[in-house]
């Protein structure tokens, strides 16, 4: 398949339901408002193709940049060409859901994520919190330094509240994943965010937002999901 058929198919399984949806979240034009359910079958006929991967990436369309990262060889990218989809991830759909993800399946994910940590830049910072949510939530715990995930969990002590909204999801998000998914570390994360609750962020529309992560913690621990891995980080 090649761009304008993939295109094609695209277009054909979009909905105006799921568009408003994606464009709630801070999508725009052009997108067609594809369920990511409903890209499987296109999938299966392409598997891994980074060519198309890139070309449909830079198209700007939502959901065919959502498809490039189902299909992109992510060992096939550099940190350049993560940090190029990163200058294109125009809202954190993009960064958390396409490139966080497709770059939590390579050897530099740490490295890069550090990097986007540090960037200061809010969707940058978005998703390198967001890379290490999907790498604790895939990889066995013996794959990372206990003492760096400390000094990550210190660091979103000390700023998570005077950090950028998107930022804040991602890091009450970290502080969630490492007490679930790295059981080194449950107690100590937990305790995190317990002492930063409650992390009050400010939406665009004036309102505020409070976050649930020691809430959704002591969930986890009363269903028995401490120690939980997902089999796949991409769908």
């Amino acid at each position: 398949m090649n761009l304008e058929s993939v295109m094609q198919e695209l277009e054909a399984l979009g909905k105006e339901r799921t568009k408003k949806i994606y464009m709630s979240n801070g999508a725009h034009e052009p997108l067609f408002g594809v369920a990511t359910g409903e890209m499987k079958p296109i999938k299966r006929k392409i598997k891994q193709n980074q060519a198309l991967a890139d070309e449909l990436y830079d198209t700007g369309n939502y959901d065919a940049m959502y498809f490039a990262g189902v299909i992109a060889d992510p060992k096939a990218m550099t940190e350049a060409d993560f940090d190029r989809w990163m200058d294109s991830a125009y809202f954190y759909m993009v960064g958390d859901y396409v490139v966080a993800v497709t770059l939590a399946e390579t050897d530099i994910a740490q490295e890069v994520a550090d990097k986007w940590i540090a960037s200061g830049d809010e969707l940058r910072m978005s998703a390198g919190w967001s890379c290490y949510c999907w790498l604790l939530g895939s990889r066995p715990d013996s794959e990372f330094s206990r003492s760096k995930l400390e000094g990550l969990l210190e660091q979103v002590s000390k700023t998570i509240h005077e950090a950028p909204a998107r930022a804040q999801y991602s890091m009450s998000n970290f502080l969630y994943t490492v007490a679930v998914s790295y059981k080194p570390l449950h107690e100590q994360a937990f305790e995190t965010a317990k002492s930063v609750d409650p992390v009050e962020v400010q939406l665009d529309n004036g309102k505020s937002k409070i976050l649930q992560a020691p809430a959704n913690i002591q969930k986890a621990i009363d269903k028995g999901q401490i120690g939980f891995k997902r089999k796949y980080v991409r769908c």
